[in-house]
């Protein structure tokens, strides 16, 4: 057990609310949630989701040998002498005889007895004649190429991409039981918002809520949606309980201020917190809580860059846990020009890919996205002394997994 199990197992057994370190809180946040029951769905829905149980193919993938070229499926050595025409729709044909030839195209099931395809632009036709050089077993895809009855193809956990999609179509499936994709209500706080037109003094326009939908959606969740409300425990403590979403965002009330009412409408519904704070730049003020029924509320800080940097470190962990996946591992890349180092917290700094690393953008205060906007990923920086030359990558978009890993 490493140090950070320890320490999220020390969390669990304790059901203390507590700062925690950046990697302790993020596997905290995963371990919190359990996977959402399978459900049947047709392919189409299924994509984005994980499997619940291992595809096994049911059936020989082709079931017959088939032609992989347009041609002349032919028998024993030319010349050969053509019998008929195969399209990819035909019947099962005539078997072939020794010299015989049938003009077939790709897909087609080839008839018993071929022992090679010869392609058009190999061939030379006279009449009912055909000819050119064959080897035995060229250009046919055999039954069972692909798969055989039972054979696993995709474990318990994968990822349904279009091209899972299109594998199960292939094996003749048309649903395909899968965890489905959590649903997520984000509820932004806030009697200084305004939601449209530029800020002015007194009053600040929402950039949280706009970029919360696609956030969660690229992280594999749907977005339930997104609710506006003043700065009310009240009318906190009923949004929260009339959900019946699976992770509740809720932004700008997760500090200790005197607007700041998740943590009371927490406690009176109920709810248990395991999370009250996270040492981590920007984002620190970030909460995590559980209901008895198995919702999590996700508690993101009021300032849109410290926004992002918790729905990247708990509200992603949340997501992967209740879809079944594993927490994202995070590839390593160096520094250009090395980034200081916090002497407690670890720093979430935007940078940019080049040749020869990553490269800090700047603009990274807690209230910007102008360097997010700039950036494809953060540089996790861990606390230190000085300098670091190296740092993880925690991608900007939630849907891209991490590189190199």
């Amino acid at each position: 057990m490493t140090q950070v199990e320890g320490e999220v197992a020390g969390v669990v057994r304790r059901h203390a609310a507590a700062a925690l370190s950046w990697d302790t809180a993020r596997e905290l946040a995963h371990a919190t949630a359990t996977p959402l029951l399978p459900r049947g769905l047709p392919l189409a829905d299924a994509v984005g989701c994980v499997l619940a149980t291992p595809l096994v193919s049911p059936a020989l993938v082709p079931p017959v040998d088939r032609a992989a070229m347009d041609g002349y499926a032919v028998r024993g050595a030319g010349p050969w002498t053509l019998v008929g025409t195969l399209l990819a729709g035909s019947a099962l044909a005539a078997p072939l005889s020794d010299g015989q030839a049938y003009s077939i195209v790709t897909g087609a099931a080839v008839p018993a007895g071929t022992t090679a395809v010869l392609p058009y632009e190999h061939a030379t036709l006279a009449r009912d004649k055909v000819d050119g050089p064959t080897t035995p077993g060229r250009h046919i895809r055999r039954a069972g190429e692909e798969c055989t009855p039972g054979e696993l193809l995709l474990p318990a956990g994968t990822l349904i991409t279009p091209q899972a999609q299109g594998l199960a179509a292939t094996l003749g499936l048309d649903r395909l039981s899968v965890i489905p994709k959590p649903r997520v209500l984000a509820l932004i706080t806030g009697d200084e918002l305004t939601h449209r037109g530029p800020s002015s003094p007194g009053r600040t326009r929402d950039a949280i809520g706009p970029m919360l939908p696609t956030l969660i959606t690229r992280a594999g969740a749907k977005s339930h949606e997104v609710v506006h409300l003043k700065d009310s425990r009240e009318a906190l403590v009923t949004a929260l309980a009339g959900t019946e979403a699976e992770v509740i965002l809720v932004s700008g009330s997760s500090a200790s201020g005197p607007a700041d009412h998740l943590r009371g409408a927490l406690g009176s519904l109920g709810a248990e917190l395991l999370i009250d704070g996270v040492f981590c730049r920007p984002g620190h003020p970030q909460a995590l809580a559980r209901f008895g029924d198995g919702r999590v509320v996700v508690g993101l800080p009021g300032n849109p860059l410290a926004a992002l940097t918790a729905f990247l470190t708990l509200g992603v962990a949340v997501i992967r846990g209740l879809r079944g996946e594993q927490l994202d591992k995070l590839a390593v890349a160096a520094v250009v020009g090395g980034v200081d180092c916090h002497p407690t917290s670890t720093r979430l700094v935007p940078v940019r890919f080049s040749p020869q690393g990553v490269v800090p953008v700047g603009h990274g205060g807690s209230a910007m996205l102008r360097g997010a906007a700039a950036a494809d990923a953060f540089a996790v920086v861990d606390p230190g002394p000085a300098e670091a030359i190296a740092a993880r990558l925690l991608p900007m978009d939630p849907g891209t997994r991490p590189w190199g890993v």
